[in-house]
């Protein structure tokens, strides 16, 4: 059989979103690369995603619905029709819906795919129902509210394409080489015509491998480094005045702010020289074309919004957004400026809905009543893994071991949260449904038809909350769309950056760049908020840890993203789990090591007050003292 290639999309939560070449022979997925005519993926694909026809291929791949017969988390089910997987579905949720009310029903998702449709179209089943709400904070939330808060609603960054017009590349708490590597030809291109590249981060990694100059800084003071370096801008007048008379205010406060971080007191507690403050702050303001990449690692920490505004403000400061290959970037997301208003249901939105903060699933589960009972009845799990991924993991599990929990899992694999499941439901991969994608790593939007056929009980998620609405007499509208229907109701907007990009055109050319200039500056003439000023107060500040090491747990420890896992995606391709060391490890300072009577290649116990995991030991200067680095995120019940 001849083998045809097909374009598609990236699924994966990774700023990138690139445009793939699949090769099929015979119904079979049998190569992939990147898309060599794509501005942004330039012909290569991530390590990951050059291994996914190993995961569309798997042996392991959930086929049938399934019902659970064993105890919660034994992962023992038998097979099921589907008729009689949604039967039971709506007769659990119309009574607990009656028992306990809809506000009982939960839906637990988050990015397992970027795809509009199929990430966000169920939302609209719960919305209509009346169920929780889920505020998605696991991810990218402090780290929006925190460049909002100085910028306003809608988040731009300096287009990827004038990098190479930079002088000074500040890539700050982020691996571009694995979190970002489609970015890594573009700082290669600037680094060629004159620029120079620093990374700041508290572990060294590729990325610091890759720059000309690293600062690893303690974790969790990039607000203290970002304020010193502002302190110093002012100070020596180096301030884009005029810019911050036309577009800026609260500068009062943020003097004052900046007051408190003199270098020598940055340099103490960030942990590094102060000859390195110094330097810092000298090359940012007296380069107006420094482009700072904001990284989410460093908004993971009670003073994450407070850290990325601290850092965000510097090209505000020095007045770097009006110059071509100034400015900034944390995401390009605020310019898809789609009809969002009802393919998720926002409009069947009921008033007074309980909101459910994501990164606190484990006490929601336990929560009770008044009266006694349940919070919450019953579970939706799509497009996340919560065993693994959310939160204080003991609680969680605890959560969904409860019998009186009626929890529904559409899944591609057994995983630990499938485990849980008193119904299981498989669902289809990327390249067997429809989507649109949006970026925020730049500004192409995305269409991507299936191009190999669904097995046979595989089915979307957007199918299958279509199916739970009309058995469950829901009727509006938006349940009969057609994924096609969705993208044009989500294309029929008024934005200007999205004149001209129409569902004719996205259908045929697949990718289509927004509407915006080719030298797009972004904040040139201030912020999103109504008076066009950027809010330099409240000022931002650096907020301390509020659980400090002590004698019994005297390490930090950090979870950045790994070369060949995407938070828990890939985790069972046998493949990348060879490549990242066959099993999880954990970075350890030879200092730590030694405190610890730890050697290189020893299993170890890393605990904390709220659970313990097993990792080999990784004896490495790549580590700060003091802090442990465990790399990716693998499943629990194959690490």
């Amino acid at each position: 059989m001849p083998v045809v290639s097909h374009r598609s999309v990236c699924p994966l939560d990774c700023p990138d979103t690139c445009s793939l070449i699949l090769d099929v022979q015979a119904g079979k997925i049998v190569g992939l690369r990147g898309d060599s005519e794509h501005p942004m993926t330039q012909g290569f694909a991530c390590v990951k995603m050059a291994r996914y026809p190993e995961r569309q291929n798997h042996p392991d791949r959930l086929l049938q619905p399934q019902l659970r017969i064993g105890a919660k988390g034994s992962g023992q089910f038998a097979t099921v029709s589907w008729d009689e997987a949604l039967d039971r579905i709506v007769d659990r949720v119309q009574a607990n819906v009656q028992r306990y009310g809809a506000a009982s029903v939960l839906p637990y998702h988050y990015a397992g795919t970027m795809g509009l449709i199929e990430r966000d179209h169920p939302l609209a089943f719960f919305r209509a129902l009346g169920a929780s709400e889920l505020d998605q904070t696991i991810c990218a939330s402090t780290g929006r509210a925190g460049w909002e808060a100085s910028y306003g609603p809608g988040k731009l960054s300096t287009p990827v394409q004038s990098i190479t017009q930079s002088r000074l590349i500040i890539l700050w708490g982020i691996n571009v080489l694995r979190s970002n590597s489609h970015l890594v030809p573009w700082l290669k291109k600037a680094r060629h015509q004159g620029a120079r590249i620093i990374h700041i981060d508290p572990y060294h990694n590729e990325t610091s491998r890759f720059a000309d100059q690293h600062i690893s800084i303690n974790v969790g003071t990039d607000a203290a480094l970002a304020l010193a370096i502002g302190g110093y801008i002012l100070r020596s007048g180096l301030e884009d005045r005029d810019y911050l008379q036309s577009y800026a205010t609260g500068l009062d406060q943020y003097r004052t702010a900046c007051e408190a971080w003199p270098l020598e007191r940055a340099a103490k507690v960030c942990g590094i020289p102060e000859a390195n403050v110094l330097e810092l702050a000298q090359a940012i303001g007296q380069e107006r074309r420094t482009f700072i990449k904001v990284g989410y690692g460093m908004s993971r920490n009670e003073g994450g919004g407070n850290a990325v505004r601290a850092v965000s403000l510097l090209p505000a400061l020095i007045g770097a957004w009006q110059h071509v290959g100034g400015g900034g970037a944390l995401s390009y997301s605020g310019a898809f400026q789609l009809n969002q208003s009802r393919y998720s249901g926002k409009h069947l939105q009921q008033p007074n809905r309980p909101v459910v903060n994501q990164s606190q699933l484990g006490q929601a589960l336990a929560a009770r009543t008044p009266t006694g009972e349940p919070q919450l009845s019953t579970l939706f799990v799509f497009n996340s893994n919560p065993a693994a991924v959310a939160p204080d993991s003991n609680s969680v599990r605890a959560g969904l071991s409860r019998e009186d929990l009626f929890t529904v899992v559409l899944e591609l694999f057994q995983t630990d949260t499938a485990d849980f499941a008193d119904i299981l439901l498989p669902a289809t991969m990327f390249t067997e449904h429809p989507d649109m994608y949006c970026a925020y790593g730049h500004y192409y939007l995305q269409w991507a038809e299936p191009i190999v056929q669904a097995p046979e009980n595989c089915r979307p998620n957007s199918w299958v909350f279509r199916q739970l609405a009309k058995r469950l007499g829901l009727t509006d509208p938006v349940f009969q769309w057609s994924p096609q229907e969705m993208a044009q109701e989500l294309l029929d907007a008024q934005h200007s950056f999205l004149s001209g990009v129409t569902w004719q055109r996205l259908q045929q050319d697949r990718s289509v760049k927004l509407n915006l200039p080719d030298d797009f500056r972004p904040y040139t003439q201030g912020s999103h908020f109504a008076d066009k000023k950027i809010r330099f107060s409240p000022a931002p500040q650096q907020v301390d840890f509020e659980v400090q090491p002590s004698a019994e747990y005297p390490l930090r420890m950090i979870s950045p993203p790994g070369a060949f896992i995407v938070n828990t995606t890939m985790g069972n391709v046998p493949s990348l789990l060879k490549a990242a060391g066959g099993q999880p490890s954990v970075l350890i300072h030879p200092d730590d090591a030694a405190a610890s009577q730890v050697e290189d290649g020893q299993m170890v116990r890393v605990i904390s007050a709220t659970g313990q995991i097993e990792r080999r030991a990784q004896v490495t200067t790549e580590a700060r003292p003091g802090v442990l680095v465990v790399v990716g995120q693998w499943w629990p019940k194959l690490a």
